[in-house]
């Protein structure tokens, strides 16, 4: 998965349709998502699309998220919401600033207003999957 300041630095050069296709370039370099795990329990509320985020351990402190959505640009963002915390201790995730960091690529003026009101439950369900981890 590409770091968030690399996917910055791109996105910072496109334009409007341009950015469109990278998001949903992102959204095609997630890992797979297993069907068995997109319940109800990792459905995220609020979304227009059905979103799913599943977290789990990758050695050590490390979350590692599984995520999938049944829209393209959807699964964009979902990858850029995923590059800001991927593989980074739960203690670290449940105390950053996702939307700080997701600040610079300026969604809701990008995309429409429906694409990205569920971005804040998004973040709010890896920040609580975070702190539950944390907290062992």
């Amino acid at each position: 998965m590409r770091s968030l300041p690399d996917i910055l630095e791109e996105y910072e050069f496109l334009d409007g349709d341009e950015r469109y296709r990278l998001l949903i370039e992102l959204g095609r370099e997630l890992e797979p998502m297993p069907d068995a795990l997109k319940t109800d329990a990792t459905k995220v509320r609020g979304c227009s699309a059905s979103v799913w985020v599943y977290p789990t351990r990758s050695g050590g402190d490390a979350l590692h998220f599984l995520a999938d959505s049944n829209a393209a640009i959807t699964k964009g963002i979902v990858a850029l919401v995923l590059a800001a915390v991927q593989d980074r201790p739960a203690a670290e995730v449940a105390a950053s600033d996702i939307a700080a960091a997701l600040a610079p690529f300026d969604l809701k003026n990008q995309l429409s207003s429906n694409r990205t009101q569920g971005v804040p439950n998004m973040i709010a369900l890896i920040r609580e999957h975070a702190a539950r981890l944390a907290a062992g």
